[in-house]
C-alpha cells in the first residue's frame, strides 16, 4: 500500500469552533473556523483555516488560505453620505419596532464583495477593505490595512498597505500558477509534502511539473 494513502485524513468535513458564528456560509473540505470566528455570507475554500477573533462577510475565499487573528475581511462600511452614519439608518430594527433592515444598503454592501485567492496568508490583524481582490500566493502584512487590489504572490503591509516585494520571480509565479498544486487530489498533495519541506522551489517545480507525464 503507497504509505502516502495513510497520511490521507478520512474525515474531510470542516472543522468549527463551539463559538463561532457562521451565517449563510459554505465551507469546503479541511477547512477550519477557529474561536470566536464571525462569517456572514463566506465561502471559504478547501484547507483554508480561520485562527480565533476574525471576522469576514460578503467574501469568497479560495483554498489553502491562512488566515491569522483579530484579522477582519470586508470591513463594514457606514453611509457617511446620510444624516448619520449610526447604524440606526441601516438597521433601524435594532432600536424601532415596524422599521426593518435598509435592504438597498445591504445590497450597496454585498455589491462591494472581497475576493481571496489561493494560498493567500492575511497576517494578524489585517483589515481588507469592501471590494478588493487578493491574488493566489499573495501575503498580507499584520495590521496591514488593504484598500486596494493586491497582486498574486505580492507581500504587501502598511497602513494603507503598499507592495514591498514578490514572493518569487515572475517566472516562477507563472510557473506555479500553471501547476495549480491547490486543485491536486488530497493523495497526491501527501505525497508532494516532502518535497514541498525539502526542495528549493525550481528544483520542486521541475519535479512536479512532469509527474505523472
Amino acid at each position: 500500500m503507497d504509505r502516502s494513502e495513510n497520511l490521507v485524513p478520512k474525515d474531510s468535513e470542516p472543522r468549527i469552533h463551539p463559538t463561532a458564528e457562521l451565517k449563510a456560509c459554505k465551507l469546503g473540505r479541511y477547512a477550519s473556523i477557529g474561536e470566536r470566528v464571525v462569517l456572514r455570507e463566506v465561502s471559504v475554500g478547501d484547507f483554508s483555516y480561520f485562527e480565533r477573533h476574525s471576522e469576514a462577510i460578503y467574501t469568497t475565499i479560495g483554498k489553502f488560505c491562512s488566515i491569522a487573528a483579530n484579522s477582519r475581511i470586508n470591513a463594514l462600511e457606514h453611509p457617511i453620505e446620510r444624516l448619520t452614519q449610526h447604524k440606526v439608518s441601516y438597521r433601524p430594527n435594532e432600536y424601532f419596532r415596524w422599521l426593518g433592515v435598509d435592504a438597498a444598503f445591504r445590497a450597496r454592501r454585498q455589491a462591494k464583495a472581497v475576493t481571496i485567492g489561493h494560498d493567500v496568508w492575511i497576517g494578524h490583524g489585517a483589515v481588507i477593505m469592501p471590494g478588493v481582490t487578493i491574488g493566489n500566493g499573495a501575503v498580507i502584512g499584520a495590521n496591514a490595512v488593504v484598500t486596494q487590489d493586491v497582486a498574486s504572490y505580492a507581500i504587501v503591509a502598511g497602513v494603507p498597505a503598499k507592495a514591498l516585494r514578490s514572493r518569487f520571480p515572475a517566472v516562477i509565479a507563472a510557473r506555479i500558477e500553471a501547476l495549480a498544486w491547490w486543485d491536486w487530489p488530497v493523495e497526491k498533495l501527501a505525497r508532494a509534502v516532502p518535497d514541498m519541506q525539502a526542495m528549493p522551489i525550481e528544483a520542486f517545480l521541475d519535479r512536479w511539473e512532469n509527474e505523472g507525464a
